[in-house]
């Protein structure tokens, strides 16, 4: 006798088998992990255009096979912060180390700590970065497009909280 479990299952993979030929099942079974070893990426200095002060990013890995996510970790010096940005797909951020900011356009400044994570939303204009005598380092998280990052205007000295 097949409980609710056990049915579920079976339509699952009846549906599965179904919408996907044989061969796309076996391919992806044998494709495997991807495993990209601590220091592939070199760490680079941010581009200052996009950037006020001093900030360092590493590719932590790309798009694979069907999927368009990428990461970066992103160190920020202290006072270090980018300028105001959107992102054609939305951001999420992973705060891993120190204290910074985060501000969305016309909303206040919110403050950030290790384990905080933030969402931003596709076409959402903000800019996120260190605190005045606080290094920061979070994990970006975005999707690759065309569109990718629209860079804007520096955070100015009134926005940017002392």
């Amino acid at each position: 006798m097949l409980t609710g479990t056990k049915k579920m299952f079976l339509a699952s993979a009846v549906i599965t088998a179904a919408i996907m030929p044989l061969g796309l099942m076996v391919q992806a079974a044998e494709q495997g992990q991807t495993i990209t070893k601590n220091g592939t990426y070199a760490t680079v200095q941010a581009n200052a255009a996009n950037f006020t002060g001093r900030a360092w990013v590493e590719n932590l890995f790309r798009p694979h096979g069907t999927s368009k996510v990428y990461a970066a970790s992103v160190s920020f010096e202290p006072g270090a912060r980018t300028h105001w940005h959107s992102h054609a797909t939305g951001q999420s951020l992973i705060v891993t180390a120190g204290y910074g900011y985060t501000q969305e356009w016309g909303k206040p400044v919110t403050v950030l700590q290790p384990g905080d994570v933030v969402w931003c939303p596709p076409g959402v204009k903000h800019w996120h970065g260190a605190g005045p005598d606080t290094s920061m380092t979070h994990i970006a998280v975005s999707e690759a497009s065309s569109a990718g990052v629209t860079w804007m205007e520096a955070v100015d000295a009134d926005q940017y909280p002392q």
